[in-house]
């Protein structure tokens, strides 16, 4: 099961899911219609906030995400990257699911004095206290990858920072270093199936892991 495949990493993933020979179904959970097909694909559209049970699920996958810019506001922003990611992941367990992946964020942490990072670390902390056989938490730093080619609006500070970054990515510390948008799916996919308990994963294993 997956959430939130219109966005970078979501959409990665599910070209990954689709593409592992062995995956029999992936189930996803969007507000419309992707307009895509394939022989595994279940696409259910739902109202996030008044989520139907599920049908039997494995593993998930939470992708859902936005910006404060996008959602208008703080509020709206919590009840997407934490409300509705927990919503899913609930439902998912619910469904039998044991195994839980998130992308989450560097610098993820409850007690942060950053809202951003607040918020990815509260729902951190969620998902910890659920009974799991394996959750793998991705960390990402600034996050590259083409947004516009997926009709996603553009996000200020990847576009901004991301050249800049670049430049100076040898003089960072590895795990604030950017990574594509692909190493993350790919290292997230690849991980889940066989993972014990809890993995946090930062942003320079992402890259290394991805480019394998």
């Amino acid at each position: 099961m997956l959430a939130g495949a219109t966005g970078l990493i979501g959409s990665l993933m599910l070209r990954a899911l689709l593409a592992d020979p062995g995956i029999a179904k992936v189930q996803v959970l969007a507000r419309r219609p992707l307009g895509d097909s394939h022989p595994k694909l279940r696409v259910k559209v739902v109202d996030f906030g008044h989520l139907p049970p599920l049908e039997p699920v494995d593993e998930a996958y939470l992708a859902l995400g936005t910006t404060i810019k996008i959602a208008g506001s703080q509020a709206a922003f919590r009840a997407v990257d934490l409300i509705a990611n927990l919503e899913v992941a609930t439902a998912a367990v619910a469904a039998g699911a044991r195994r839980v992946a998130l992308v989450s964020a560097v610098g993820a942490k409850a007690d942060s004095s950053v809202f951003y990072n607040r918020v990815k670390g509260e729902l951190e902390d969620a998902l910890k206290a659920m009974t799991l056989d394996a959750l793998v938490i991705a960390q990402p730093s600034l996050l590259l990858g083409d947004r516009k080619a997926l009709n996603q609006p553009a996000r200020f500070g990847e576009e901004f920072f991301a050249p800049v970054m670049k430049l100076i990515s040898p003089l960072l510390p590895r795990q604030y270093r950017p990574v594509r948008g692909e190493a993350v799916a790919q290292s997230l996919v690849t991980t889940l199936p066989t993972a014990r308990g809890l993995v946090v994963i930062s942003s320079d294993e992402l890259a290394r892991m991805g480019a394998g």
